[in-house]
């Protein structure tokens, strides 16, 4: 465990993950939950102490081992499920405490939301501190607090209640406006303290009881156990692939399937610098690869879930872009992301400015059409006529409008650019929807959508392979490489053996990877209108093993996945990046990473095992 090692701070992998499918907090290896919106993912914070230790508010529960000497706090999740356990050892005794949210996988979404702490011995004794300072809209708004006559106490925010309950000997009394307490347990004892959101105006709920915690606990167990049944992966790296299918599950607003890039804002790719963004929204690109993997691994419910949002989505038009979609969305589909400074925060280490919504929903990014259609044709199935007359108006638009610079896959702020991984998407875009027309009779031009992908190939071909790189390279006006053309062969627009890919992959090996490590591009070379320097990217690293081990380098692949699982936290999460010193970086957990974890141990065990006798 990192600690607090600067100003109050964590390292940002010094946390596990709980949530119950519409909302999700952080709790750090300190037990201490300080991150938690609600009622749901991108709803404005509850405790938000990673963004600024003094103002953002936290709650922390854990063992009074500060000051005891030889004492070691460990973390870990129950395997296979999403309860986060904290465990205090010290000399004069052993406890835990664990972490938990019941999953809501209902098609409703809920006003309110518990999260459960169930402090325990296990040997001796161990004093124990609970502390709740919730600050409600990202520390912005007061709050009044009321004490019960059942001993709970009552947070009066605006349009939300938070409602802390305990079980003996758990006493809350007052600290100004927030709840303390201190307490022992001894061997074989135990105490619970719920934080129950309510956003809808119900009564507080009822007194809480050591049966309804029981049966909470044994219900979130069952469900992740339950869930994780439908994988298909028997493969070697079975912990780390359930673990990051947990996650991206956890990723997923259930009431209407949508994904969300990650459970943070505002996490910086660089200590001190300005590249903090909020990730809480559903990018059609992250989302639509999210997918992918849940379906690689048998979880076809979650992605039937996302294609009915995203044919909802096509069918609804209507974005702040103008475009027929729009890069990312809320989680219910509304196009509106405005994005503000929350100047009153600090920032992670004094990483500001905190920015809350996201003002690239309006750039133009035409890769996500290429997304959108790869994920609508892995079923065939698009929403009966209706939906294919939809999804025929998208092709039918984007042959007139593909051949357009933009701001490309990494959201630049630097200038459009005519890049080649939005033309490869383009690409992909004209090919599934010629595939899908073809195979179910569906009426469609193909002729023009046929004459379009093939002038899309050429294109590229012509334009986006440098003759003196001898590679495929960033866009068209540059010979700066990018690793987001590592999914080249995965979309199958070349071989993964063809010799102009192979010098491809030769270039950025000499050029992006840094001991297995992968950077996205070199911003020195291609400047992206931002201030600072960032990390290699975990995705990249991770969509570099799979494509070594589809080219056939095996040896090479298996040293760079081991190698990258090295730098998972303790309970096997990543940030979007790592940086110069090996520190995960960047909004945290982060569904790219992880979906392209997924996918790279799929490639790998299918390289290793030629006979399908392993992998999935």
């Amino acid at each position: 465990m990192n600690g607090h090692p600067q100003n109050g701070y964590p390292q940002i992998a010094d946390h596990g993950m709980i949530g119950d499918l519409q909302t999700a907090a952080l709790v750090s290896g300190t037990g201490t939950v300080d991150w938690w919106c609600t009622p749901r993912f991108d709803a404005p914070s509850l405790f938000a102490s990673l963004l600024d230790s003094e103002r953002g508010g936290h709650c922390r529960l854990a063992a009074d081992v500060d000051r005891i000497a030889g004492a070691t706090v460990r973390q870990l999740y129950l395997p296979d499920t999403a309860i986060l356990v904290t465990r205090f050892m010290a000399p004069g005794g052993v406890g835990e405490v664990a972490d938990f949210m019941v999953p809501d996988p209902s098609a409703t979404p809920s006003a309110r939301h518990r999260l459960v702490r169930v402090a325990r011995v296990v040997r001796g004794s161990l004093p124990f501190t609970l502390v709740c300072r919730p600050r409600f809209d990202y520390g912005r708004a007061p709050h009044a607090l009321a004490l019960l006559d059942d001993g709970s106490a009552l947070f009066h925010g605006p349009g939300t209640d938070l409602h802390v309950q305990a079980t003996a000997p758990v006493r809350l009394r007052p600290d100004g406006e927030d709840v303390i307490a201190d307490f022992t347990l001894r061997a074989g004892e135990t105490a619970a303290v719920a934080l129950t959101t309510d956003s809808g105006g119900h009564r507080p709920a009822a007194p809480l009881t050591a049966d309804e915690v029981r049966d909470s606990i044994d219900a979130c167990h069952a469900f992740w156990l339950d869930w994780l049944r439908a994988s298909r992966y028997r493969g070697r790296w079975q912990e780390m692939v359930n673990r990051s299918a947990i996650t991206l599950k956890l990723l997923t607003y259930a009431p209407t399937g949508a994904p969300i890039a990650a459970a943070t804002m505002g996490l910086p790719e660089q200590i001190g610098g300005e590249r903090n963004w909020d990730y809480r929204y559903t990018w059609i690109r992250d989302a639509s690869l999210s997918v992918r993997a849940l379906i690689d691994l048998g979880f076809a419910e979650e992605a039937q879930a996302f294609r009915t949002w995203l044919r909802e989505r096509v069918e609804a038009g209507g974005t702040v872009s103008g475009e027929p979609l729009q890069i990312m969305y809320r989680v219910d589909g509304d196009p509106y992301l405005t994005e503000e400074v929350l100047g009153h925060l600090e920032g992670y280490r004094k990483s500001a400015p905190v920015r809350a919504g996201n003002a690239a929903a309006d750039q133009l990014q035409l890769d996500i059409y290429g997304e959108a259609a790869d994920a609508l044709a892995q079923a065939r199935e698009i929403g009966g006529i209706h939906g294919w007359r939809s999804f025929a108006g998208l092709l039918d638009w984007l042959s007139d409008a593909w051949d357009r610079p933009d701001e490309g896959i990494w959201e630049t702020r630097g200038g459009r650019q005519e890049f080649t991984y939005s033309r490869l998407m383009t690409w992909v875009a004209f090919d599934r929807g010629i595939r899908m027309a073809t195979a179910c009779s569906r009426p469609a031009d193909l002729a023009r959508w046929t004459g379009v992908r093939d002038t899309v190939f050429d294109q590229i071909v012509d334009r986006g392979w440098n003759p003196r790189r001898r590679a495929f390279v960033q866009h068209y006006a540059t010979d700066v490489l990018d690793a987001s053309l590592l999914l080249m062969p995965r979309v199958g627009f070349i071989s993964p053996r063809d010799p102009a890919w192979l010098s491809t992959l030769d270039a950025m090996d000499g050029e992006l990877v840094s001991d297995s490590l992968v950077y996205r591009y070199d911003p020195a070379a291609s400047p992206d209108g931002l201030r600072g320097s960032e990390g290699t990217f975990n995705l990249c690293s991770f969509l570099y093993v799979e494509a070594l081990a589809r080219a056939g380098r095996l040896r090479q692949a298996r040293y760079a996945f081991d190698k990258m699982l090295t730098y998972a936290n303790h309970v096997g999460l990543f940030a979007e990046e790592i940086g110069p010193s090996g520190e995960q970086l960047g909004n945290f957990p982060q569904a790219f990473t992880h979906l392209a974890l997924i996918a790279a141990a799929i490639a790998l065990d299918e390289q290793l095992d030629p006979a399908g006798t392993g992998g999935r």
